[in-house]
């Protein structure tokens, strides 16, 4: 009988593992075309892995919790017939992904270094493993001296955290031991990991209450800090008089869900004036690659969107330049509530080209948002106040009631500079300013 390959599907052009969650078949169980044989998650969203033959589970290669490079055979299935005797009882191991012993750590660098040294040194770092390397001082050039068990050769968070191991013993071969050029970095190394050795022995006095963090505040947090540590943050701030785009929702709010069937909120407003405001500047929506800067043509715009848990995902409204206000309301409202039902596929959230967070929706004025990844910028939007301002008018000025809008974007300052960056945010300020209050729905 024919045996099938189920594979770890490819989710996004920058996702190159995922974690396997839980598996909903084992071994000797039949599974049907299309019927859903494990679920698993990547630093962006989960997901759910359909069969993609019908027959029986022969093998199961990896267990719950494993990470795994997109590609690699994670379960074979059986075509037709019931399952055999000899099907295996338990979850096995895939033969390539063991993890390696201290004792045989010499052996596995010379078999791995070949194929690192033939990629010409474009190894593929994962977020997690920068943000181990980062936090236990290890530099990039040592990093690449590290073997990988992963795919390609790539360095996995069990290759890293193995290294780290043996690094603190002293067993680290000589084969993976960082050039003269490294040492600088090497000798202040015993100073970062001191504190984390110090703190995970840490004793807390006084009534606390201790909560592990679930996986996705942990992929959070780790993205969070990479974007910190490879983007220079600068935030610019403006102010926008909104009085007009306000007063135009609240004529048109009931209007637009009888006929649209969805309700129109702020938040398709405020991407309609950004995405006008990337066609004269397309600089914002690009990301960095080396010394390469890559001008996206798409406008793939992220709206950050709270959960029930409290964490955070940003679904992505793609090519946003290409929907009018009632396409961008539609999606804004599918997305938003796809996230809250944790109904989100995983193309949902990639090829995010710029994000938009609303701060005001929690009450605050303004804030300093942190860069989405490989983003070069993000603009955050305030609560909207009733503030008394002065207007001009051709009688001269006067005080008047207005609501007013604190905008702050942070933008990568390596590409981004402060001219750009401000002139930007300024635009996207007067597009909403200038917004029509007689304006057709």
């Amino acid at each position: 009988m024919a045996t099938v390959d189920l594979i770890m599907p490819k989710l996004g052009e920058s996702i190159m593992e995922a974690t396997i969650l839980k598996w909903f078949k084992q071994p000797g169980d039949s599974v049907k075309m299309d019927e859903t044989v494990l679920e698993i998650a990547t630093d962006k969203v989960d997901s759910e892995v359909p069969s993609t033959a019908e027959g029986v589970i022969e093998e199961i290669l990896f267990k719950v919790n494993d990470v795994v490079p997109i590609g690699t055979v994670i379960a074979r299935i059986r075509q037709g017939g019931e399952a055999a005797a000899s099907a295996p009882a338990q979850t096995v191991a895939a033969p390539e992904q063991p993890a390696a012993p201290a004792t045989q750590a010499a052996v596995v660098s010379t078999q791995t270094a070949a194929p690192a040294a033939s990629s010409g040194g474009a190894r593929f770092y994962s977020p997690l493993v920068l943000n181990i390397a980062a936090s236990e001082g290890i530099s990039m050039s040592e990093l690449e001296q590290i073997p990988g068990t992963g795919n390609e050769g790539r360095v996995t968070k069990k290759d890293i955290l193995q290294y780290v191991s043996q690094r603190k013993s002293g067993q680290v071969p000589a084969a993976q031991q960082p050039t003269v050029q490294a040492q600088p970095q090497q000798q202040s190394a015993p100073a970062t990991i001191a504190p984390r050795e110090t703190q995970a022995m840490t004793t807390y006095s006084g009534n606390v209450e201790i909560i592990e963090m679930d996986r996705m505040r942990k992929l959070i947090a780790d993205h969070m800090v990479r974007s910190k540590h490879t983007s220079p943050h600068v935030t610019s701030f403006t102010e926008a008089d909104v009085t007009n785009l306000v007063m135009w929702r609240d004529k048109a709010k009931k209007e637009f869900e009888r006929r649209e069937g969805t309700k129109i909120t702020f938040t398709p407003l405020f991407v309609e004036a950004i995405v006008k405001c990337i066609k004269k500047f397309p600089l914002i929506n690009c990301s960095l690659d080396g010394d390469k800067i890559i001008i996206k043509k798409d406008i793939n715009i992220g709206m950050a969107t709270a959960l029930p848990s409290g964490n955070l995902i940003v679904p992505v409204i793609k090519n946003a330049d290409q929907l009018n206000l009632v396409g961008l309301a539609k999606q804004v409202n599918s997305l938003a509530d796809s996230a809250r039902n944790g109904k989100l596929k995983v193309d949902d959230t990639q090829g995010g080209t710029f994000t938009l967070t609303n701060v005001g929706t929690f009450g605050s004025l303004m804030g300093t948002p942190i860069i989405n990844q490989p983003q070069v910028a993000i603009l955050a939007v305030g609560a909207i106040k009733k503030r008394p301002v002065v207007v001009e008018t051709p009688m001269g000025d006067s005080i008047a009631i207005r609501h007013m809008m604190y905008l702050s974007m942070s933008y990568d300052h390596r590409i981004v500079d402060g001219s750009l960056g401000a002139t930007f945010l300024t635009a996207v300020a007067k597009e909403l300013e200038n917004f029509s209050p007689d304006r057709e729905i």
